[in-house]
């Protein structure tokens, strides 16, 4: 990596970015342009210079984008199960005008490498690990508009990798968790309710539907690793990656262990009026150990158990926000 590597972090006051702008901003090789669009910026080192954009504005990326050497996109429209089943479309048209316009900007830049950050809703509800061969064209109806939108981008940057001399590389990430992770129970996902749930119940916490679902749970500091040994070590122009624990747990067993973190003596019970998606998935991450030496290290128990002590320290429990600056 450069000795005064320039990078454009987009997406750096949301959860999957403040974890990553707290692992680069502490190297000192680094000069980072953090850009935020509706959460207000936090503190950060000398080496932050923080930028409000509009990512879905094609003059102010153009502006933004020139002058780096190296972009990680974690901007995104998400949220959780609740969105996808009653307005999916919210997840289509802002992800897929903000990476057309970044990645157009990049290749006209020269940048040296673009990350994207891609998810794992496109494969098909499976028993077994599922490898990045594993997409069939089967999806689940109700992440259709989420997928086809993260299959797009993850074929232009295919695409503009074969162009020019930009390296991209595509992350299938699996469900992440950790801290800064949106705790609140109108837009997190299945994790982050269930926290916040346990940590604030008297007697009983609530399942959304059978939670005979499983799910593959990464924690973020793995995630952030990844990207690291990507920006380092992919030597494609063009790498795909899954990006997981490799290994499922049901909803109703991760809800048990988030419990008996939490230290409260609550009943599961199942709300079935609730919206739940009857799928499970684990990622097969061989090529990632192959490619980049990369594995994942934090298991679940210690991701829940830091989780819950971050939880503590900075949400407000009152409002499932965190506590204000």
């Amino acid at each position: 990596m450069n000795s005064d590597c320039k990078l454009l972090l987009c997406g750096a006051t949301g959860f999957i970015g403040r974890n990553l702008l707290a692992h680069f901003a502490a190297q000192s090789n680094k000069a980072i342009t953090a850009v935020w669009h509706k959460r207000p910026p936090c503190e950060a080192p000398e080496n932050v210079t923080w930028v409000q954009a509009d990512l879905r504005d094609p003059a102010q990326v153009e502006r933004l984008v020139p002058g780096h050497d190296q972009i990680i996109q974690a901007a995104a429209t998400t949220s959780g199960a609740k969105d996808i089943v009653t307005t999916p479309h919210i997840h289509v048209t802002d992800n897929a005008v903000m990476n057309s316009y970044l990645l157009r900007a990049a290749y006209d830049a020269s940048i040296q490498h673009f990350v994207f950050f891609s998810c794992s809703v496109m494969y098909p509800s499976s028993q077994n690990p599922v490898s990045e061969m594993g997409f069939t064209g089967e999806i689940e109806p109700r992440y259709q508009g989420a997928a086809w939108t993260k299959l797009y981008i993850e074929r232009m940057c295919e695409f503009y990798a074969g162009l020019g001399n930009t390296k991209h590389t595509v992350i299938r990430h699996s469900n992440i968790y950790g801290p800064h992770d949106k705790f609140d129970l109108v837009r997190s996902h299945v994790f982050g309710a269930s926290l916040s749930k346990a940590m604030t119940a008297k007697t009983s916490i609530d399942i959304w539907g059978t939670g005979e679902e499983k799910r593959d749970l990464l924690y973020v500091g793995d995630l952030v690793r990844f990207v690291d040994a990507a920006l380092e070590l992919q030597s494609r122009a063009f790498g795909l990656y899954n990006c997981g624990a490799g290994m499922s747990i049901s909803v109703k067993d991760l809800v048990q262990k988030i419990v008996i973190a939490s230290g409260n003596n609550l009943v599961l019970e199942h709300d079935l009026s609730q919206p739940s998606i009857p799928f499970s998935l684990a990622l097969d991450c061989s090529k990632a150990k192959q490619d980049l030496g990369w594995v994942p290290e934090i298991g679940l128990d210690e991701g829940i158990r830091q989780t819950v002590d971050w939880w503590r320290e900075n949400i407000d429990p009152q409002t499932l926000m965190p506590f204000a600056p």
